[in-house]
């Protein structure tokens, strides 16, 4: 149901060990979903304050995993998001109140973004702080479920979302990845995190809908579609679309 392909897993878990980012593989049984990779030794991993303390040197790993071998597809987050939302509605399951109402006003978000695309580069997709193993040396990135081929911009965005960084926070990621922070660079990597915040709320009711262990991804959802209305009805969202619409 949540668009995880294992056989992209495994192939792209390769490409990003190759890299020296990923962890090696170490064994995979097609079609059990099983996929073993090497432990790394000594590594702290990382919460929200040490993506925050540490942005220069996110910047360099996903810098490096996104220079490495191509992944086997790609992701599309708002292509994700209304798979998420075909399966809410067959399935009944609860929708946050005023999500659908939403829908145009990320519809527009989605054309503005398409305007002056990026070149798309092997993406995590996935870069909560959990994600993120410091083993003193680099910064190493583990699990590679939702990833694909994606703008860069999107991860940007995206770790500023997970680890809720600040405006000021997510502006130095820019600078320290694409070597300026511009402000269609900034413009861009923000609008890619309210449309992850957007997307990822329907990844946890659904796990809700389907009763999915004691966690209670009612709330975590609750908390991704709050930061994403919040972001829509800012006075600021409409000069987000029109330098995104504009900048080159």
């Amino acid at each position: 149901m949540l668009a995880v392909d294992r056989e992209h897993e495994y192939h792209n878990s390769l490409a990003a060990a190759s890299t020296g980012v990923g962890a090696d593989v170490v064994d995979y049984l097609p079609g059990q979903g099983v996929l073993v990779v090497a432990f790394i030794p000594e590594a702290i991993t990382y919460d929200d304050s040490a993506v925050a303390a540490n942005l220069t040197r996110v910047a360099a790993s996903v810098r490096r995993l996104h220079a490495g071998p191509a992944f086997a597809n790609r992701f599309d987050i708002f292509a994700i998001q209304r798979r998420y939302l075909d399966i809410m509605r067959d399935n009944a399951f609860r929708l946050p109140d005023g999500y659908g109402e939403l829908l145009p006003v990320a519809s527009r978000m989605e054309v503005a973004l398409a305007v002056h695309p990026e070149d798309l580069v092997p993406c995590h997709n996935d870069l909560l702080a959990a994600n993120f193993l410091d083993d003193g040396l680099a910064v190493r990135i583990v699990d590679y479920e939702y990833s694909g081929a994606n703008e860069p911009g999107f991860e940007i965005g995206n770790i500023a979302q997970e680890a809720h960084l600040s405006t000021e926070q997510l502006a130095a990621l820019v600078a320290a990845y694409y070597g300026r922070a511009d402000a269609g660079l900034i413009a861009r990597a923000t609008l890619w995190g309210i449309a992850s915040a957007y997307a990822w709320t329907l990844w946890g009711t659904i796990q809700s809908g389907l009763g999915a262990g004691d966690f209670d991804f009612w709330a975590w959802s609750m908390d991704k579609f709050d930061r994403a209305r919040t972001s829509f009805a800012d006075p600021g969202f409409e000069k987000l679309l029109d330098t995104v619409g504009a900048a080159r």
